[in-house]
């Protein structure tokens, strides 16, 4: 299918869907991309592989249901982000907790800059959107999509409210760089195969990742910040976790401890990491 078809495709979807009311909707998506959408695009099929590769201790079944359930929250994930509005309204009396809000509050005192590092994992705007909702302005920085249509209105639920987002590649990391050294607070997610990146153990087994969070993070004397959005079993709510500051050093032992704060999570939830990810390539 050409990518015109595909965005054509995904835009009647989701007009559909915007249709229906906001619990209805996300359990829907879920359930057409865990059932449908998931195994016809090959991510079912990839996250059994992934999990193959480093839960060889899972029988057969129970990586298909996790592949299954892996679906569903990629699902109800789009959908939600989609619905931004509604999603940010439903997450309004979430409380954040963790070690981190402390030295986070100090650095919104003090104009401190803060970067924060995520991974796809249950919704990874959950926490954007709680943080901001408690007066912080957060930008980010992502990675745009192969389909350039889909990107283009995909862009607008991470654009339209908060703070200023950047695309990946040189512009818009020079910008995210600038929104960082200026003071401001922004988001990245690290758990995406990186081809001239660093070998680091991810779930046992090597993955090339950048170092560029930590390295931006010395280079402007800013806090780095892992947090995580983690989803309730009702399928709606988020438990926004925030982690204390992981000291300056060097960058590798940097994102190691970034790495290892989502592999916990991952141990807690292994269900709410995006396994359809091609995470584990080869170095060129």
């Amino acid at each position: 299918m050409s990518e015109k078809l595909q965005d054509t495709a995904l835009r009647a979807i989701l007009s559909g869907l915007m249709r229906l009311s906001y619990p209805r909707r996300v359990a829907l998506m879920g359930r057409l991309v865990a059932r449908a959408f998931g195994p016809l695009a090959g991510y079912r099929k990839r996250a059994i592989a992934n999990l193959a590769r480093v839960r060889p201790d899972l029988t057969p079944q129970d990586r298909q249901k996790i592949a299954d359930l892996v679906c569903d929250n990629f699902g109800r994930t789009l959908i939600e982000n989609y619905s931004y509005q509604e999603f940010g309204a439903r997450l309004r009396d979430t409380t954040p907790t963790g070690d981190g809000l402390h030295a986070l509050q100090e650095a919104r005192d003090t104009g401190r800059p803060v970067i924060f590092v995520t991974g796809h994992f249950g919704n990874f705007e959950a926490p954007r959107h709680v943080l901001t909702q408690s007066g912080l302005t957060i930008g980010g920085l992502y990675r745009p999509m192969s389909n350039g249509y889909v990107d283009a209105h995909y862009r607008e639920t991470m654009t339209s409210w908060g703070g200023p987002v950047f695309a990946q590649g040189s512009r818009g990391t020079m910008g995210f760089a600038r929104h960082i050294r200026s003071g401001g607070m922004g988001t990245l997610l690290f758990d995406v195969h990186v081809t001239e990146g660093t070998a680091i153990p991810f779930l046992g087994q090597d993955a090339f990742t950048s170092l560029s969070a930590a390295e931006m993070a010395l280079r402007f004397d800013a806090l780095l910040i892992p947090y995580f959005g983690i989803r309730q079993r009702d399928g709606l709510s988020f438990a926004v976790e925030v982690d204390a500051p992981i000291p300056h050093g060097d960058p590798l032992e940097m994102m190691q401890t970034a790495t290892a704060a989502l592999e916990e999570r991952i141990a807690r939830h292994p269900a709410q990491w995006f396994w359809i990810h091609r995470r584990w390539k080869p170095a060129r």
